[in-house]
C-alpha cells in the first residue's frame, strides 16, 4: 500500500469518526445514562441556518457564471506554495492576542473564573513567592477547598505545575490576565509555521491559520486563565518539531530538541493530552532512525528536550506529595483518579458505555462551539476527509495523535464542559486545517464549478450569519454569567470599611458539610461519595456528633462517626433530591440528598433557612489580598478556634441574596453572635 493510500485511509476513517460521532444522537441511545436534550433543536436550526446559508451560497454561485467578477480567479485556490508566510503569520498572531486579551478583558473581566482557574492561579501565587507550597496552619478546613490540598502540613493546588508556572509569569508582572491570551497567539504562531510541511497550498495554509485563530472556542478558551491554551502552545511547538524537522532533507537536531521541549512542557500542563502527541511522534522518530541512520541524532535531540520539563515535573511531585511518581490530583481524589474503567470518586463506575457517552457529548457539542455557526462545525472537515485522495506524513502523525487523544479522554470519567467541549481542544489545530482545505479538495474531485462556488459562498455566508447572529448572544451569555465569581473582594472590602478583618464567608450547607468532611480526615473521593449518598441532615449530626465525641474519646468519635455514615448508606436507594429556593423558584439541588420520612432536627432546619435567605462561595476569596483582611469558611458554632487565633480582629459575614441580581456583601457582625455556641470546639 502506498503511502498515499495510506494516507487516504487514514483521513476517510478520520472523516467517517467524526460524521458518527458529530452527527449521529449516540448519546441518546445508549440507556441509564447521560442524555443530549438538546440534540433535536440543535440539529433543527441546523437544518434551518443550513438552508439560508445553502440557498444564498447556490444563487450567488449560478449568479457567479454571469458575473465572473464576483468569482475571480485567485479564488480558484491554486495548489502551488508560492513563498514564505512568515509575515502572514506574525500579522495572525499579533491580531490573535489582541483579540484574545480583549475577550479576558471584556467578557471575563480579567479574572479566573471556573473554580480550575482559580486553583490554578492559587498556586501561580505560590509559585511566584518562590514556593511550590504554603503551610496549611492550624486550622485548614476553615480555608481550603476543592482542587486545593492540605495534606501533611503542605497546602497546594491538585493541578501539574507547568500551567501554574506560566501564569506565575504573569503575576510576577501583575500581567496574569495576559499569560494565556500569549499563548494561544503563540500556539497560532507555531501552527502556521508548522503547515508548510503538512500542506502545498498557501491559501489553504492561511485560511487554516485564519480559522484557527478566530475560532471562537479558541478565542473564549484563550481569554482564561484555564491550561488548554498553554497545553496547546506547547503541542504545537512540538508538532512544528517533529513535522518540520523530519520533512527536512538533513537531519535537525536543534528542530528536535525544541520539539521534544514543547511535548515535555505540555506534559508538565496536561499529562493526558501530551502522551496522545509524544507517543507517536517518538514512534515516527524511531522508524526514521532504523530507516536512516542519520536520524538517530533527532530522536536523542528530542528525547533530550522531552527529559527536561519531564525532570522537573518529577521534581516538584516530589516536593510537594513527597513522591516523584505521585501527581497532586491522586493525593486529592486516589490512585485510581486518572484513566481506566473503574469507579469515579463519588463511587459509580466508569464504564466502556459511559466513555462512548462521553465521546458522543463531546463531538456533538463542537458542532456548535468550534465556529459558533448556523451549519455543524465539523461539517467541512469531515467532508474534506471523506473526499480527500491524499495525506502527508505529517497528516498522518496528526491523524494518529488524535485519535490517541480521543482515545484517552473515551477512557476518562470526567465531563470536560467548560466554554466547549474543553478536553477535545488540541484537536482544534487538525480540524482547522481539514476545514480549510474543504474548497481545494472540492476543487480536485469537481473542478471549478457549482459545487465548489456553491461551498466556498455558503461558507462565506455562514460566518456572516455566525458573526452578527450567534457570536453576539454566545459572548453575552459569557459576559454576563457567573457574576458571583467576577465580584472583587478587595474594592468591595475597600468600599465598605473593611480592613483588617476576620469575615466569614457563609457558604451553602452542602459546601460547609463537605469541608467539614475533609476536616475529619475523609479523602475528596469518599467524601464526595457521602455526600451524595447519605441525608444531609443526618451527616451534618453526625459531623456534629463527632465533633463533640473528640474531646472526650478521639478513637472511639472516628469509630462512632463511620458507623454510622455506613448505616446511614444503606438508604441510599430511597434518597431524593434535597429540594431548595433558587432564584426564587423551588428546584432539586443536583447533589444534596433527602431520604423522605426523615425528621429534620432545629439545627438543620436552621440551615436550610439560612441558604434559603442566600448564600456565597468560598474559592474566589482564595484570591483576595487586600486590606489586610482573612477570608475563612464560615462553620457557624464551630468557629471558636479562628476567632480565638484573632482575638481583636473585628468580624464580618460575607454573603449574598437570593436574587440573581444580588453580590456579596459584608455584614458587621459581633463575636456572640458568630457563635452562637451549642459545644464550641
Amino acid at each position: 500500500m502506498s503511502q498515499d493510500t495510506r494516507g487516504a485511509v487514514a483521513a476517510r476513517a478520520a472523516g467517517l469518526f467524526l460524521a458518527c460521532l458529530g452527527f449521529l444522537p449516540i448519546v441518546n441511545w445508549i440507556p441509564a445514562g447521560r442524555t443530549a436534550d438538546w440534540y433535536g433543536p440543535v440539529m433543527q436550526g441546523f437544518l434551518s441556518g443550513g438552508a439560508i446559508a445553502i440557498g444564498v451560497g447556490l444563487i450567488l454561485a449560478i449568479a457567479s457564471r454571469r458575473m465572473p467578477g464576483i468569482w475571480p480567479a485567485r479564488w480558484s485556490l491554486p495548489a502551488g506554495a508560492a513563498g514564505p508566510d512568515g509575515r502572514f503569520i506574525a500579522i495572525a498572531a499579533v491580531v490573535a492576542f489582541i483579540a484574545y486579551a480583549a475577550v479576558s478583558m471584556l467578557v471575563f473581566d480579567r479574572r479566573p473564573l471556573h473554580i480550575d482557574e482559580i486553583v490554578q492561579a492559587f498556586q501561580a501565587r505560590i509559585f511566584a513567592g518562590g514556593r511550590l507550597w504554603l503551610p496549611s496552619g492550624p486550622h485548614p478546613d476553615f480555608t481550603t477547598a476543592m482542587h486545593v490540598i492540605a495534606a501533611d502540613g503542605r497546602t497546594y493546588g491538585q493541578f501539574p505545575p507547568g500551567g501554574p508556572a506560566m501564569l506565575a509569569v504573569g503575576e510576577l508582572a501583575g500581567l496574569g490576565w495576559l499569560v494565556m491570551p500569549a499563548l494561544g497567539a503563540a500556539a497560532v504562531a507555531l501552527f502556521g509555521l508548522a503547515l508548510p510541511a503538512l500542506e502545498p497550498s498557501r491559501a489553504t495554509r492561511r485560511g487554516a491559520v485564519v480559522l484557527l485563530a478566530l475560532s471562537p472556542f479558541m478565542a473564549f478558551m484563550s481569554g482564561t486563565w484555564m491550561n488548554h491554551t498553554a497545553t496547546l502552545a506547547f503541542l504545537m511547538l512540538g508538532s512544528w518539531g517533529l513535522v518540520t524537522g523530519l520533512a527536512a532533507e538533513k537531519p535537525s537536531p536543534l528542530r528536535a530538541f525544541l520539539g521534544g521541549l514543547g511535548f515535555g512542557a505540555a506534559a508538565t500542563v496536561r499529562p493526558t493530552d501530551a502522551i496522545a502527541f509524544a507517543l507517536p511522534a517518538a514512534a515516527w522518530y524511531l522508524w526514521r532512525s532504523v530507516r536512516d541512520r542519520r536520524r538517530v541524532v533527532d530522536m536523542l535531540a528530542s528525547g533530550a528536550g522531552v527529559a527536561i520539563p519531564i525532570a522537573l515535573l518529577l521534581w516538584a511531585n516530589w516536593r510537594t506529595t513527597g513522591s516523584p511518581l505521585l501527581f497532586a490530583y491522586q493525593v486529592a481524589w486516589g490512585r485510581d483518579v486518572g484513566l481506566g474503567f473503574h469507579a469515579v470518586p463519588w463511587g459509580e463506575p466508569h464504564t466502556p458505555a459511559r466513555g462512548l457517552e462521553l465521546l458522543s457529548l463531546y463531538f456533538l457539542r463542537l458542532q456548535t462551539y468550534l465556529f459558533e455557526l448556523p451549519l455543524p462545525s465539523l461539517l467541512p472537515a469531515a467532508a474534506a476527509l471523506l473526499l480527500s485522495r491524499r495525506a502527508s506524513p505529517g497528516d498522518r502523525y496528526l491523524l494518529v495523535a488524535s485519535a490517541l487523544l480521543v482515545g484517552l479522554y473515551f477512557a476518562y470519567w470526567h465531563d470536560g464542559f467548560y466554554l466547549g467541549p474543553r478536553f477535545m481542544f488540541a484537536l482544534l489545530p487538525v480540524l482547522a486545517l481539514w476545514t480549510a482545505r474543504l474548497p481545494g479538495v472540492m476543487r480536485d474531485r469537481f473542478g471549478d464549478g457549482l459545487p465548489l462556488r456553491t461551498t466556498v459562498y455558503a461558507g462565506l455566508v455562514a460566518i456572516v450569519m455566525g458573526v452578527t447572529m450567534l457570536l453576539p448572544s454566545r459572548t453575552l451569555q459569557y459576559r454576563t454569567g457567573l457574576r458571583t465569581m467576577r465580584w472583587n473582594a478587595d474594592s468591595a472590602a475597600e468600599a465598605a470599611g473593611v480592613r483588617n478583618a476576620i469575615v466569614f464567608v457563609r457558604e451553602s450547607w452542602g459546601a460547609e458539610i463537605m469541608a467539614r468532611l475533609w476536616a475529619a480526615g475523609v479523602s475528596r473521593s469518599d467524601a464526595e461519595g457521602i455526600y451524595r449518598t447519605v441525608d444531609a441532615c443526618e451527616l451534618s449530626e453526625a459531623l456534629d456528633e463527632r465533633e463533640l465525641g473528640l474531646k472526650v474519646d478521639p478513637a472511639a468519635a472516628a469509630v462512632a462517626f463511620r458507623t454510622r455514615i455506613d448505616r446511614a448508606r444503606a438508604d441510599s436507594s430511597r434518597l431524593r433530591a434535597l429540594l431548595l429556593v433558587t432564584a426564587g423558584e423551588l428546584q432539586p439541588d443536583t447533589t444534596m440528598r433527602y431520604l423522605p420520612g426523615s425528621a429534620y432536627t432545629d439545627r438543620c432546619r436552621k440551615r436550610l433557612r439560612e441558604m434559603h435567605g442566600g448564600f456565597t462561595v468560598f474559592p474566589p476569596l482564595l484570591l483576595a489580598r487586600g486590606n489586610g483582611n482573612t477570608y475563612v469558611r464560615d462553620l457557624h458554632e464551630w468557629n471558636g478556634p479562628i476567632l480565638a487565633q484573632y482575638p481583636g480582629a473585628p468580624v464580618y459575614v460575607l454573603t449574598q441574596g437570593k436574587g440573581m441580581e444580588d453580590l456579596p456583601a459584608y455584614l458587621p457582625a459581633s463575636r456572640d453572635s458568630i457563635l452562637e455556641t451549642l459545644s464550641p470546639r
